[in-house]
């Protein structure tokens, strides 16, 4: 497959596993200015569990990646295409003409020596404008929800957004859930896609290349003990004892909105599709 590694079969694990090839990215080290360190809980308070399916974890560094872009009129040249470990998408480093250094959230096709502009009304990729100078029918990403606060929206790998039109101070945006919504025009915006398309495609092939991302096992309820699921409990293998089936709380799991009114509830022009359940 294009953009992703097919590893060999030498082991059970290994055989199907495929990975990104990596090859836009140009330098394994980052920009030592631009990283920090985390304390990582792991999804635990105190030694108990506060968060299920969280814990251990490669060891890995946060790159300081900026989502507000506000360096209006100051051209920035792609000095790198990094890999980043918090993220699914890549990351560029770029070089200001005042000296600055600072990471963006690369878009595809991105290059080293490409230039990336603030605020200067130029429809290329990368480049950061406000929702009023987009033209209407342009991929958009790293959208903000609050003027000037940043980036909060559409970062993650292969992702875009749509302009589907302007009704007085709003942009109307379909997002890639197909959910519309309205957006001030004075929010800001990238031009183009997040880059690394392919990374849904990736194969993960073991339960240890799960562990060493963080992600620890999720069992069954009904192959709990009745203290831990209510699904659990019974001789054998026995069904959920419910008509509807249950979180580890007793609440109803499926079928039953959980979302809160909110505010923004009223810039929600049409809801996203409701998603296909497996063998239906």
């Amino acid at each position: 497959m294009k953009n992703l590694k097919a590893l060999k079969p030498t082991t059970p694990g290994r055989r199907g596993m495929t990975r990104a090839d990596f090859k836009s990215i140009t330098t394994k080290k980052p920009e030592k200015s631009l990283v920090k360190g985390i304390k990582r809980h792991v999804g635990r308070s105190n030694g108990k569990v506060s968060v299920r399916h969280k814990g251990a974890g490669h060891k890995k560094s946060y790159r300081l990646v900026d989502f507000k872009m506000i360096k209006s009129g100051v051209p920035a040249k792609v000095a790198q295409i990094e890999y980043d470990p918090y993220r699914s998408a890549r990351i560029a480093l770029l070089y200001f003409k005042d000296g600055e250094k600072k990471y963006v959230i690369a878009p595809r096709h991105l290059h080293v020596g490409d230039e990336i502009a603030f605020d200067q009304k130029k429809i290329e990729k990368g480049n950061r404008l406000m929702l009023k100078d987009i033209p209407e029918n342009t991929a958009i990403y790293n959208i903000e929800i609050n003027p000037e606060r940043g980036g909060q929206m559409v970062r993650s790998a292969g992702t875009h957004a749509t302009i589907l039109g302007k009704e007085g101070k709003y942009a109307v945006i379909q997002l890639p859930s197909k959910e519309i919504k309205k957006f001030l025009l004075t929010c800001h915006a990238n031009i183009g896609r997040v880059s690394n398309s392919h990374h849904n495609e990736i194969v993960i092939g073991k339960a240890g290349r799960k562990r060493r991302m963080g992600i620890r096992p999720t069992v069954r309820g009904v192959a709990m003990h009745p203290d831990a699921h209510p699904h659990g409990g019974g001789e054998g293998r026995s069904g959920i004892g419910f008509a509807g089936p249950k979180t580890p709380w007793g609440k109803p799991a499926l079928g039953v909105k959980t979302r809160k009114k909110k505010q923004s509830d009223r810039l929600i022009v049409k809801r996203r599709p409701a998603k296909k359940r497996k063998g239906k």
